[in-house]
């Protein structure tokens, strides 16, 4: 009663001109909304003249969506030309009045310094006032902005309680970021997969991409390899690089869906085209060994080379092979050395490895067994099999290293855990010399038996000479030390 009491006695003074506010209180909500209706309608026909008569109607009136709409169409270039000085007048005056879009564009026009000079405290003050009022962008531009420390101080539970907002809100981008913080133990993968659910419902392609990835690794969800390729397949159509490289994997190996090389090949060739790196190395396998398509080595190169460029350590290490070996192009060891190197010092096991063999051996390079011993030294300090037992090599004739035979011996001992049937050899010559041990025919024939059980010729032989000094007794016992050890640790070790 009491405002309706004001409204009358206000209306009683004909002197006093009416305001715009005046007039939007007498002809209501309705009234000046219905200037925005029309406008949007015209809009929709085309009339974009007519269109902006009613907005311009509506932004008289006070009415927000009105004037929301005239910044709108100036921000974008709709019927007028573009002018982002235009576009924030009017979403200044509509965010002014509470339009919670309008203060999202102004936010955001501050944010990238379009139409105004850049300024990251001001965008934060209106992301904040559109966030009040449940606007998931903002609430997610929040979060960007105390995550990486633009405008504020970098604050991660800041950052992601906004993230957690804009999520709930159902804002995509919001949901996958929140996924990729809950990476990492079991019980905040499973909140990963929620979010990345939810993100991947509504169409996000990155989010459908680690989704379908944690249904193929059973991170965080049940495994289900079918379920994992329904994702990967969706985003890669989409376009996500990755996912088309997940997909082509999938295809190749026949995991969750029929093999099909030849789809595959595609897949890859779509990721490759986007620089996806890994999927350039698998690409230029599928063309070396003819998978899907006519072998070509020389298209392997193109592909390993676009890797190898890019930084990649497996396309390095590619495509030295194939200057080491000469295919599909010219041989040069020279520069198989240079992209050994490249993907060795990215910490690349058989890079390193074959560095060292090219060091050892003098290919490319000056014969240089330090050299040699550094690289197999890394590699078999990473477990590399060859390496320790080449390492092993070097210790015991002294190349590149002092000489020491108790660390051949250590090497040899390494590899042998890893399978290594040269290092059983060579760890029965040892005992048969007594370098680095005391002399043990016994136990030298018994590494010789074994490596000769694994198909080592000049083991054999080697046994067999050994054998000739030593009594029968000793031959037997050394016989059944080797079928214990071969019974307990199988054929290669």
């Amino acid at each position: 009663m009491a405002s309706t009491t004001t409204v009358e006695r206000t209306l009683q003074r004909p002197a006093a001109p009416l305001t715009a506010t005046l007039l939007l209180a007498l002809l209501g909500p309705a009234s000046a909304a219905a200037d925005y209706a029309r406008g949007q309608a015209l809009l929709a026909q085309g009339r974009t003249d007519q269109a902006i008569a009613e907005f311009l109607d509506g932004a008289t009136k006070g009415e927000d969506q009105a004037l929301f709409a005239l910044g709108d169409l100036y921000d974008e270039g709709r019927g007028v030309p573009k002018n982002p000085e235009k576009a924030e007048k009017w979403y200044r005056k509509a965010a002014g009045r509470g339009n919670a879009q309008a203060q999202y564009r102004l936010a955001r026009m501050y944010y990238e310094g379009r139409g105004v000079p850049q300024d990251f405290t001001e965008a934060r003050v209106w992301y904040v006032k559109a966030a009040q009022q449940s606007h998931p962008d903002a609430a997610y531009y929040l979060g960007l902005m105390y995550d990486y420390g633009e405008g504020v101080p970098e604050d991660d539970r800041e950052a992601e309680s906004w993230y957690r907002m804009a999520a709930e809100l159902g804002q995509p981008d919001a949901q996958y970021r929140l996924g990729l913080r809950s990476e990492g133990s079991s019980r905040e993968e499973i909140e990963a997969v929620h979010w990345y659910q939810r993100a991947a419902e509504q169409g996000d392609r990155d989010a459908q991409t680690k989704l379908g990835i944690a249904y193929a690794t059973g991170k965080g969800v049940k495994k289900d390899i079918k379920q994992a390729f329904v994702w990967l397949l969706k985003a890669a159509q989409e376009g996500a690089a990755e996912a088309q490289f997940q997909v082509a994997v999938a295809l190749e190996a026949g995991r969750g869906v029929a093999m099909d090389e030849k789809a595959a090949l595609g897949w890859y060739r779509k990721a490759a085209e986007q620089g996806n790196a890994h999927a350039q190395v698998n690409l230029g396998y599928m063309y070396l060994k003819g998978k899907g398509t006519l072998q070509d080595e020389v298209e392997a190169v193109k592909w390993y080379r676009k890797a190898a460029e890019q930084g990649d350590a497996n396309g390095q290490y590619d495509l030295a092979l194939r200057y080491d070996d000469g295919q599909g192009v010219t041989r040069d060891d020279t520069l198989a050395i240079q992209w050994y190197r490249k993907a060795a010092d990215q910490g690349h096991l058989e890079a390193r490895y074959n560095l060292g063999l090219m060091y050892s051996e003098g290919e490319g390079v000056l014969q240089d067994f330090t050299q040699a011993a550094h690289w197999f030294q890394l590699a078999a300090e990473a477990g590399h099999v060859g390496a320790q037992v080449n390492l092993g090599a070097l210790y015991a004739g002294g190349n590149g290293v002092p000489q020491d035979s108790a660390k051949a011996i250590e090497w040899y001992r390494k590899a042998i855990a890893g399978g290594s049937v040269v290092a059983q050899y060579n760890l029965g010559l040892k005992y048969a010399k007594g370098e680095g041990v005391e002399k043990d025919y016994v136990t030298a024939h018994m590494w010789y038996d074994i490596a000769s059980a694994n198909g080592d010729a000049d083991a054999r032989r080697a046994r067999d000479r050994l054998a000739k000094f030593m009594l029968d007794d000793q031959i037997a016992r050394a016989k059944q030390m080797a079928v214990e050890w071969l019974a307990t640790h199988g054929g290669g070790g």
